[in-house]
């Protein structure tokens, strides 16, 4: 392991500069550590906000120019008021000043007083003739509580195979998962990874956490059955020998031991729909797709052009003939023109696949959920992909998110994901974010939001430099954060925030304030300001959705029996010898079990079987959840049959099959949704959490 070169500080004026634009010249990977950002790290991230700081004299002409800026500004783009208050910024205007508030409902008011939810416009005019705009967001001042307390299961959806599945997990399953574990386990909701648009390759990365789109779903995830028009294709027996192939593709994962190929079953999948698109829709289907359609607007034409010339020119942009690279270009207006029936093509898949998530949320609804589907909203998008290209104005070129060197990776981490711009967002109101919102909203009861302490800052890091020599750039989180409670408000949905690790002070309680429930994971709940010993049960924050594990970290069972640490040493990722790897294990694992025996936890269940007794812990573990005042408390499904693999494992791409494995048995074996849902193991572990009022 290379230690990281000592950072050359960034001098006074640089740094001042800076401050101004919302970029960090230091961070704390310890709360008693404090290590510089380098000069060189400053100056790129200046660079990518569009602001010259290459030598000193361009760094005092900047600062001067955002001094002055500043000096003369009456008001941000973007101003925020919480439940109808007037937003705080209006108190620096000076006596006199006179308002005028254009609503997003179509009022004009003279008072920012009593103003109703939404987004709008704000004209300021001093007494002296001076005048200023700004984007004006309203918003509830915080999310309501989850309807009481709820139990439900967490899934990575292409893991969870059916035998109707076309060789992995897809909406028709969710939709069947949802409506059994509702009526039959009396399950609230079901959490799913991300469903965003993938870009397509050879091979295509898996991880659902680097897409394309964050706004449109990848119609790999489609039941070609389900969709209405599959029973009048033109070529049926086509569409059976798919359908057969399909088969096998299924019945590789589930018998042979192969992995989940997400690219045959596009493959597949891709043909089928096709044989679907010649047929021309009812009259009631067409003007569902046309209100889809105008609802949907330039955002998915922007979508569907991109797929569309990736069909033609591959999927990285950057590699386009030159005039394709400006989706607002005339060489892509005619582009998009000559290749209208496949701009039509796409543009259909994203209204089959958004019906078929509304379906999947509607079948939780009605089987007794009171949230019903969580979907999961990734930290970024692909710099090669849709997003990143039809809105390159909102992303920070030359820029990748990461993470800077802590306790756990000290040359930090490099997500590849272009970050966005927060002048920019600022400037347009927000209005991607809020696009992006409304979007998953339409088909989410719940929305998990990766990394949210993004919403407040994040480590950019700069193309061709490690992650060790980026910095933080601060995000207006009063803003994102209204964003975000008044379109989930307006959809009636909760929002849960993904903090784990390292959080800055202050946000954990600034999420709670507005109603943003938190994620507290067992094995990391700890008294970490005191003796490090495991955090009683009534210490849990209560405004949180509780799990024993996630798709990042080792099943239960695996941690229980220490095959978590064989597993990291067959693949050599361990930092120190495996008789010392064990030992950590062993202690932390015979902890918590202590705890659990101490609570009486582990009473009256299991039996004398080494897998009764695992299955006994395992269920002694959910107890424990029950004990804490968590809203929310979720069972990793796979926990259910005892599966012993995590879905990814961090630290590897090549070494590990993450994203593409099947849910399995204790044994390695592939189970399915049927299976599950005939499963004595997950039944009395799923009745644990119902006897606990869950």
């Amino acid at each position: 392991m290379t230690a990281p070169r000592p950072a050359d500080p960034p001098s006074e004026d640089l740094s001042r500069l800076a401050v101004l634009h919302g970029v960090a010249t230091s961070y704390s990977p310890s709360p008693d550590r404090t290590v510089a950002a380098s000069a060189t790290a400053v100056t790129l991230t200046l660079a990518a906000l569009g602001v010259d700081a290459s030598t000193p004299g361009a760094v005092r002409a900047a600062l001067a120019a955002r001094e002055g800026e500043r000096a003369e500004r009456l008001l941000p783009p973007t101003v925020v008021g919480w439940g109808g208050s007037p937003p705080a910024a209006l108190a620096a205007l000076p006596e006199g000043t006179r308002l005028r508030v254009d609503t997003e409902q179509g009022e004009s008011r003279t008072t920012a007083d009593g103003l109703p939810p939404g987004v709008h416009h704000l004209t300021a005019t001093t007494p002296d003739g001076r005048t200023a705009t700004a984007h004006l967001i309203v918003a509830p001042p915080r999310l309501p509580a989850p309807p009481g307390r709820s139990h439900g299961l967490l899934v990575q959806l292409y893991s969870l195979l059916s035998r109707r599945s076309w060789g992995m997990g897809d909406l028709g399953d969710l939709a069947e998962l949802a409506g059994w574990a509702g009526r039959s386990l009396g399950a609230g909701f079901i959490q799913v990874n991300p469903l965003h648009a993938a870009v397509p390759g050879a091979p295509t990365d898996p991880s659902p956490y680097r897409p394309s789109s964050r706004r449109f779903p990848d119609p790999v995830h489609l039941r070609i059955e389900d969709v209405p028009e599959a029973a009048y294709v033109r070529d049926p027996e086509r569409l059976r020998a798919l359908l057969e192939s399909s088969g096998r593709l299924r019945d590789a994962v589930l018998r042979q031991g192969a992995l989940i190929d997400r690219d045959a079953v596009w493959e597949l999948k891709r043909e089928a729909l096709e044989l679907l698109g010649e047929v021309p829709l009812g009259p009631g289907r067409r003007a569902a797709y046309c209100d889809f359609l105008a609802a949907q607007g330039q955002a998915l034409e922007d979508h569907a052009t991109w797929c569309a010339l990736a069909e033609v020119h591959g999927s990285d942009w950057h590699r386009w003939p030159t005039g394709l690279r400006d989706p607002r270009s005339d060489e892509t207006a005619r582009a998009r023109n000559g290749l209208m029936d496949r701009v039509d093509f796409w543009s259909r898949l994203a209204w089959l696949t958004d019906t078929q998530l509304t379906a999947a949320q509607r079948a939780g609804r009605e089987a007794g959920m009171p949230v019903g589907i969580v979907h999961d909203l990734a930290v970024g998008v692909h710099p090669g992909g849709a997003d990143a290209w039809a809105q390159q104005e909102y992303f920070a070129s030359g820029m990748s998110v990461g993470a800077p060197p802590d306790a756990f990776n000290a040359l930090g981490q490099d997500w590849g994901l272009p970050p966005w711009r927060p002048d920019r967002l600022a400037a347009s109101g927000y209005a991607p974010f809020r696009e992006l919102l409304r979007a998953l909203f339409r088909y989410a009861g719940a929305l998990r939001i990766d990394h949210v302490m993004g919403l407040f800052r994040l480590w950019w890091v700069p193309q061709g430099h490690p992650p060790t020599e980026g910095t933080y750039v601060r995000y207006d989180a009063e803003a994102m954060l209204a964003v975000l409670v008044l379109e989930a408000s307006r959809a009636g949905a909760l929002v849960i925030g993904e903090d784990l690790g390292t959080v800055e002070p202050g946000v954990r309680e600034t999420l709670r304030e507005r109603g943003v429930l938190g994620t507290s994971v067992l094995w990391f709940e700890r008294d970490w300001d005191g003796d490090g010993h495991p955090l009683p049960p009534e210490s849990w924050r209560a405004d949180c959705l509780a799990t024993a594990t996630t798709h990042d970290l080792p099943s239960t069972a695996a941690r229980l029996t220490g095959e978590h640490v064989e597993l990291r040493d067959s693949l050599g990722l361990l930092t120190r010898p495996l008789e010392e790897e064990r030992a950590e294990a062993a202690a932390d694992a015979g902890e918590w079990l202590s705890v659990l025996s101490r609570l009486g936890l582990l009473e009256g269940t299991g039996g004398g079987s080494d897998t009764s007794s695992e299955e006994a812990q395992i269920q002694a573990v959910h107890r424990f959840l029950l004990r804490t005042p968590a809203r929310m408390v979720g069972v990793w499904l796979p926990d259910g049959v005892g599966d012993r693999r995590p879905q990814n494992l961090p630290g590897t791409w090549d070494q590990y099959p993450n994203w593409r494995l099947p849910i399995a048995d204790a044994q390695g074996r592939p189970v399915t949704l049927e299976d599950l849902a005939a499963s004595p193991r997950l039944h009395a572990l799923m009745e644990v959490l119902r006897e606990g009022g869950a």
